[in-house]
C-alpha cells in the first residue's frame, strides 16, 4: 500500500491526472499494472501502448471502462476495459466500480484505483486493503500534530537515555532502567513510522515534515539496536535480529509492561525489574568519536563488560584487533569525558 501511496502523491503525473477527473466531476476505475495476470481478467477495451500524461488519463476517463496503466505509470497500456475478476472473491463495497476494484486488487498483486463520481473521492485498493486519499491539507495537519508528539516523546526518551547512561558508568543499572530505555526507544519509533506514511502520501508536499523527522530521529535507531546489544542473553536460537524483531511485534498492552519489554532480553528465569545487570558496553563506545562499530565490538569481546573496559589501561587497549595507541587514548579519553558529563547531568 505505501508503495500504491507513492504513486499517487503530489507532485506525481498519476495524481494530477486524478486531480482533473475529480475537476471534471467524472470517476475511474485505473488498473496499475499490465502483466499477464492483469491481462487475464480483461476483457475488450483499446490497446493504446501510448505514452501517460494526466491530460489523457482524463479524457480517457470519459469512457465508461478500465484504464490500464503500464506498473511505473509510465504508459498508457489499454482503455475502455472490462473486467472480469474471480465473482467468487469475497468484497464489502457496493458499488459495481468498487466491488471490481476490490475484486481485482485481492486476485492480483496491482494498485487498483477507484474515482467515485458522485463523492468525489479516490481510493487505492490492494491485497484486500483499502486507502481513501484525503485533502493535503488534512495530511498535513495530522503530520504536524504526530510531529508534536513525536518531540514530547524524544524528550523523554533522552532523559532516560542520559540516566542510563550515568547508571552504567556508576555501575547501578537494573532491569527497570533498560527496560524503560528500550519501551520509549520502540514508541517514538512507532509514533515515526506513522509519520513516514503521511510523508510518503504528501509526496512534494512533505519536505519539511521529512526534514523534521529525520532532525528528531537521529541516532534512535543505533541507540535502541545497541541498548539491546548491551544487555540481552544471546544463544544459539536468540540473536540480536530475533531481540528487535519480538521488540518490533509487541502490540500497544504489552509494550506499556515493562515485563513484557524485559523479556524481549530473555534474562535468566529469576530476574526481576529490580534487578542489578552489567552493560557489555557497546552503546558507550558508540558514542567514542570515530570508533567503528567492529572495533568496539573487539574492545567488547576482549573485556566482556563496560566497567572492565573503562577500567582498562592504554596499553591493555593497545592489545585489542584494530586499535593501535592514537585509538586506544582515543577510547580512554572519550569514555572519560562520557562519564563525567553522564553524572554531571544526573545530579546537577
Amino acid at each position: 500500500m505505501l508503495a500504491a501511496l507513492r504513486l499517487v502523491a503530489p507532485g506525481r503525473p498519476l495524481r494530477e491526472g486524478l486531480d482533473r477527473i475529480l475537476q471534471a466531476k467524472m470517476g475511474a476505475l485505473i488498473v496499475v499494472g499490465d502483466g499477464p495476470d492483469v491481462l487475464s481478467v480483461c476483457s475488450g477495451g483499446f490497446l493504446l501502448d501510448a505514452e501517460f500524461t494526466p491530460q489523457r488519463l482524463s479524457e480517457l476517463a470519459k469512457m465508461d471502462g478500465a484504464i490500464i496503466l503500464a506498473s511505473d505509470t509510465s504508459r498508457v497500456a489499454r482503455a475502455n476495459v472490462h473486467l472480469v475478476p474471480d465473482p467468487n472473491i469475497p468484497t464489502f463495497e457496493t458499488g459495481t466500480r468498487h466491488r471490481t476494484a476490490e475484486r481485482v486488487a485481492r486476485q492480483i498483486d496491482v494498485p487498483v484505483i477507484t474515482v467515485s463520481e458522485d463523492m468525489s473521492v479516490v481510493a487505492i485498493h490492494r491485497r484486500g486493503q483499502k486507502h481513501t486519499l484525503e485533502p493535503v491539507a488534512r495530511v498535513l495537519a495530522r503530520a504536524d500534530q504526530a510531529l508534536q508528539i513525536l518531540e514530547r516523546y524524544k524528550a523523554r526518551l533522552d532523559a532516560v537515555s542520559g540516566s542510563l547512561s550515568a547508571l552504567e558508568v556508576e555501575d547501578l543499572v537494573t532491569v527497570r532502567d533498560v527496560a524503560t530505555v528500550l519501551q520509549r526507544a520502540e514508541m517514538v519509533r512507532r509514533i515515526s513510522e506513522e509519520i513516514e506514511g503521511y510523508i510518503i502520501e504528501l509526496g512534494s508536499d512533505g519536505r519539511l515534515v521529512l526534514l523534521q523527522l529525520e532532525e528528531l530521529m537521529g541516532g534512535v535507531g543505533d541507540d535502541r539496536r545497541l541498548v539491546a546489544k548491551d544487555y540481552f542473553a544471546e544463544s544459539p536460537d536468540w540473536e540480536l535480529h530475533d531481540v528487535m524483531g519480538r521488540l518490533s511485534d509487541l502490540d500497544t498492552e504489552q509494550l506499556v509492561d515493562l515485563r513484557e519489554v524485559a523479556g524481549v532480553l530473555r534474562l535468566p528465569a529469576d530476574t526481576d525489574l529490580d534487578t542489578p545487570v552489567q552493560p557489555r558496553g557497546f552503546r558507550l563506545l558508540h558514542k567514542v568519536p570515530r570508533l567503528p562499530e567492529i572495533v568496539a565490538d573487539h574492545v567488547v569481546d576482549r573485556f566482556s563488560n563496560l566497567q572492565k573496559i573503562m577500567r582498562a589501561g592504554v596499553t591493555d587497549l593497545v592489545e585489542v584487533e584494530g586499535v593501535g595507541e592514537a585509538r586506544a587514548r582515543a577510547i580512554k579519553e572519550g569514555l572519560s569525558r562520557l562519564a563525567e558529563t553522564s553524572i554531571l547531568e544526573r545530579y546537577v
